[in-house]
């Protein structure tokens, strides 16, 4: 598989080719992103010969993040921020503390949210942040120390036309209003418009939590549609069960789905006619896990998969889907609700069994969407109501997966490839139309 162009034999290949954190075969992240750009560029035009731009990221930026605990002592932290392209509008994309966050992983998210919000075509480039460190283990001022340090250290790329951040794995409306306050007190004026999923009071936006897993059943609904699927009567299986899993099963729930799985850190819960979600949800808002849930049966972790349903939403970290699992999964639709959960090779496994992939950077774009109504919001000092919110939200989720849809019939491809082709001639083409400077 091609992973770098053809160069001239006059040019020494050492100062071109891609370094090995860059390159396909490197199995992270980053390496299944590049083999979804790879699947793309037969279908690229003239626009091709930039296709490299979407390999390599613009900027990426590695800060350590020194806080003093609780204890007196001196802890460091590594953080990242990285801006994967910004052709089209300044970088978007939310910030994860997580003990497992990599620089490969930050980057590769950062690209999924160029695609992701090309493909929705609302006007920003692609970014991702991160902090490894498990936030479970400090306490409420541990976290705002190491928030704030952080948001000092990334300062000098974000801003409100630079790059935006927002909620991600392990991080909430008052982590964004400590980042916003931060970067307000350092810039000598108020920035609401800094970040995104921050509270109501602060300048956020109404809908935001919500916004991700309204996406996700939003796009489900409409390819359901085209399958033949009944959502009224499918059977339900989710991976994690926070804001966009727990989301998009009430929303289902409440359209007539019966949600018989739910797996998340804590456990894996069945029911055969049913989880009551609203029960569910109130369980795990007290004790922070599915595990314990009365009216289940517990299955094991690896049972998940084998768990007959209609539609599977995994809603939790990349990766999960797997070769080694893909062949076991009895869905007729898997709605990627979390960034990266299918591996290349897992992805065809489901397309050869005629298992609809409706991809990440469509299905959970509902969340950067209303990200960039709250932006919008932030700047003209005018808000929306929660109604005109939604009813915006699903209007352009319906048009974003109806031309992905159309793209995948008329090339015969997967829809991710299809979401891929939209977004890529959409950056690329802005890249091409501003030139290289200087």
């Amino acid at each position: 598989m091609q992973t770098s162009p053809t160069l001239p034999a006059n040019v020494q290949a050492s100062s071109h080719s891609l370094p090995s954190y860059l390159q396909a075969d490197n199995l992270g992240p980053w390496g299944t992103y590049l083999q979804q750009v790879d699947r793309v560029e037969p279908y690229l035009g003239h626009l091709s010969r930039w296709l490299e731009t979407l390999k390599r990221p613009k900027r990426a930026l590695i800060v350590d993040v020194p806080i003093q605990l609780d204890n007196g002592t001196v802890a460091h932290f590594e953080g990242y921020r990285v801006q994967h392209n910004t052709s089209r509008g300044p970088g978007k994309g939310g910030v994860r503390f997580h003990q497992d966050v990599t620089l490969s992983e930050v980057m590769a998210l950062s690209a999924w949210m160029s695609i992701k919000n090309a493909a929705v075509n609302v006007p920003f480039g692609g970014a991702k942040g991160g902090i490894r460190v498990n936030p479970k283990l400090l306490s409420m001022g541990e976290l705002e120390r190491i928030t704030r340090r952080y948001t000092s250290e990334i300062g000098i790329i974000i801003g409100p036309t630079k790059d935006i951040p927002a909620p991600d794995v392990n991080t909430n409306e008052q982590v964004m209003a400590w980042m916003m306050d931060t970067y307000s007190m350092n810039e000598g004026s108020t920035a609401t418009g800094v970040v995104t999923g921050k509270p109501v009071d602060l300048g956020g936006s109404l809908g935001r939590r919500e916004a991700t897993g309204r996406g996700v059943f939003t796009v489900g609904c409409e390819a359901a549609a085209h399958i033949g699927l009944d959502v009224t009567t499918a059977r339900i299986a989710v991976q994690g069960f926070g804001n966009v899993g727990g989301i998009a099963a009430k929303l289902f729930a409440q359209a007539g789905a019966r949600v018989v799985a739910v797996q998340d850190h804590g456990g894996t819960i069945f029911r055969e006619a049913g989880l009551d979600v609203d029960r569910l949800l109130a369980h795990v808002a007290r004790v922070g896990s599915v595990a314990g849930f009365e009216h289940a049966e517990v299955l094991s972790p690896d049972a998940f998969w084998d768990v007959p349903c209609d539609i599977l939403i995994p809603a939790a970290l990349e990766g999960q889907i797997t070769a080694a699992n893909a062949g076991r999964i009895q869905a007729r639709m898997v709605i990627e609700g979390a960034n990266g959960p299918t591996t290349p090779q897992a992805d065809d496994i489901l397309n050869e069994r005629n298992i609809l992939v409706l991809p990440d950077v469509i299905a959970n774009a509902g969340g950067v969407t209303v990200s960039y109504f709250e932006w919008v919001q932030d700047f003209s000092s005018f808000f929306w109501s929660e109604d005109e919110i939604n009813a915006r939200l699903v209007r352009v989720m319906r048009e974003a997966f109806a031309g992905v849809w159309q793209v995948a019939q008329d090339h015969k491809v997967s829809l991710r490839t299809a979401t891929f082709i939209v977004a890529c001639k959409r950056i690329l083409h802005a890249r091409e139309m501003r030139g290289l400077y200087p």
